[in-house]
């Protein structure tokens, strides 16, 4: 459930997208809207929403939200304001590598990984497999924003759409089985 409800936001731009702009009454003139500004707008609002749920609920935000949310509105408010599609399209390379960087700033200027400090106290892992998970989160967060921007540039916008949702969400999915797969073979229950 969790997944789905961090997945929303880009589930709701691609259906957005998939509907197609349209024509639409703005202050007594029809005004064309083209798919990919009418889902840039969605997915603002539903980032703003997920964020603002989250925090009436929880009463905090995860910081990976937070990011996503600033470069929604900044990426997509120039997307917008620009009528430049180019923005948005950066905001999945943005984000993974704004979370790559984190990851080598945790490494090297502390003494544990993210990794290590977020999940340390359901598990125990030998050291040298804390730094693997952390390589490799490291190596996927830079290669998804690598694979997004090839997509992106390389393809039209319609296949761009559906590898944002399809693709970065299938290379999550696989990704986190692999990691798990890994963790298997080395994990250690903290005993409660």
């Amino acid at each position: 459930m969790k997944l789905f409800f961090d997945f929303l936001p880009i589930v709701l731009f691609f259906v957005t997208y998939k509907l197609g702009g349209g024509e639409y009454s703005f202050n007594g003139e029809m005004v064309q809207v083209d798919g990919i500004y009418a889902a840039t707008a969605v997915m603002i609002v539903a980032t703003l929403f997920q964020v603002s749920f989250t925090w009436l609920r929880h009463r905090t935000v995860e910081r990976a939200h937070l990011v996503t949310l600033v470069l929604v509105i900044v990426l997509g408010g120039l997307t917008l304001w620009l009528q430049n599609p180019d923005f948005i399209k950066w905001k999945p390379t943005a984000v993974n590598w704004l979370f790559a960087l984190v990851f080598i700033g945790a490494y090297l200027f502390t003494d544990k990984s993210l990794l290590e400090r977020m999940m340390a106290q359901h598990i125990q892992l030998p050291n040298k497999v804390w730094s693997r998970l952390n390589m490799a989160w490291i190596l996927f967060f830079v290669g998804s924003g690598l694979a997004n921007l090839y997509v992106a540039f390389n393809y039209d916008e319609a296949t761009w759409v559906n590898f944002k949702l399809f693709g970065m969400l299938g290379l999550t999915i696989v990704f986190i089985i692999a990691q798990s797969v890994y963790l298997a073979r080395h994990a250690t229950e903290v005993p409660k």
